[in-house]
């Protein structure tokens, strides 16, 4: 797969970081271009956000996009914050912002503290061509944040694979082996390959 091309769609340094660590030297990386205007993510589904966001860059950039959406799913809180879990603590909300705001809606659940995150990458071809592909991975909501690594919610998710760590304590390729994103991009890479 040497010298493939794709364009990111995503504008999260965070995020573009990790895709690239995931997806490997096979692949000529380009990030977002910087004169096309956020994709306002308005669609009910992880789905429909990332195929939203994969048109619109692929047909801006002309090439293969890529584009993912994530939602961290919390049992005790019938699925919330779901689709909206870059949003959850509002449009304009910090991920600082979010982690408190689960916190204090997980405050008094005391017990079944199950989650998981879900991460549906699309990735778009310029003719339209679509392959859409999910990653899973399950684990608890820590009673606080944990650890300086990671991302978003990392510091209060321990992934039920693990040793009990959340993600932010782990360093990024122990992460990336049992992520939701991690996962994703490996069955991406199976339907490229």
């Amino acid at each position: 797969m040497s010298g493939r091309a794709l364009t990111l769609a995503t504008a999260n340094p965070n995020k573009v970081v990790e895709l690239q660590q995931l997806l490997g030297d096979g692949w000529v990386i380009a990030r977002r271009p910087s004169d096309l205007a956020d994709t306002i993510e308005d669609r009910d589904t992880l789905a429909g956000n990332a195929l939203k966001k994969a048109h619109e860059v692929s047909a801006h950039a002309r090439s293969l996009a890529v584009a993912d959406d994530t939602g961290l799913f919390v049992d005790a809180l019938d699925g919330r914050p779901g689709v909206w879990t870059a949003r959850y603590a509002g449009p304009a909300a910090t991920a600082e912002d979010n982690v408190a705001k689960l916190l204090v809606e997980l405050a008094g659940v005391t017990g079944a503290r199950g989650a998981h995150f879900a991460t549906v990458i699309a990735a778009v071809w310029p003719d339209g061509t679509e392959v859409v592909v999910e990653g899973r991975v399950d684990g608890v909501i820590a009673d606080e944040r944990r650890g300086e690594g990671g991302f978003g919610y990392d510091p209060v998710f321990v992934p039920v694979e693990g040793d009990g760590r959340s993600f932010a304590e782990m360093a990024a390729e122990e992460k990336n082996r049992i992520s939701h994103r991690g996962r994703a991009i490996q069955a991406l890479l199976d339907r490229l390959a």
